[in-house]
């Protein structure tokens, strides 16, 4: 009995104890080579004195500010991202817009401008249904990034206060 216990003993605690689980560093890359990075890939729709202007006084907690651009649209983060929209074109031609509400593959749920709801039924391919969602590139880039990027990306946005 004493070994099993010995062997659970072993196992970290889960929870926030700070002082037998410290939360690592995750500034351990390159500022410079992250902000290269981020010129070559984020440039194009972020900007370090617009949009990300004091970004690192906003969210001073290394880990936090990682894991908000690596989970597009998780977290407490995602309150500021522009929800999914959606185009529904029915077989006539006329086209629907709105918020997107629910899609799988029987239904697709929107809610429009002035707040009324609309379900259509989806048989294969029709209606036509277009997906707008403004955290797509973001999304596109995930399966490309190496850990090194990732760690050269958080410590470059972390000098951005």
């Amino acid at each position: 009995m004493s070994d099993v216990i010995a062997f659970l003993h072993t196992f970290r605690a889960t929870g926030r104890d700070t002082l037998r689980n410290p939360i690592p560093n995750v500034l351990v890359g390159d500022a410079k080579a992250g902000e290269v990075y981020f010129k070559a890939k984020c440039g194009s729709c972020h900007s370090v004195t617009g949009d990300l202007k004091g970004l690192a006084s906003r969210i001073p907690e290394p880990k936090t500010l990682q894991q908000r651009w690596l989970m597009p649209g998780g977290g407490r983060g995602a309150a500021s991202a522009s929800p999914k929209t959606v185009t529904v074109t029915v077989s006539a031609g006329q086209k629907f817009e709105g918020r997107l509400d629910r899609i799988d593959d029987f239904t697709v749920t929107l809610v429009e401008a002035d707040g009324n709801s609309r379900t259509f039924v989806r048989k294969g391919s029709t209606p036509a249904v277009e997906v707008h969602d403004p955290l797509r590139p973001h999304k596109n880039l995930l399966p490309g990034y190496t850990d090194k990027d990732i760690h050269n990306v958080t410590a470059y946005l972390a000098t951005i206060k």
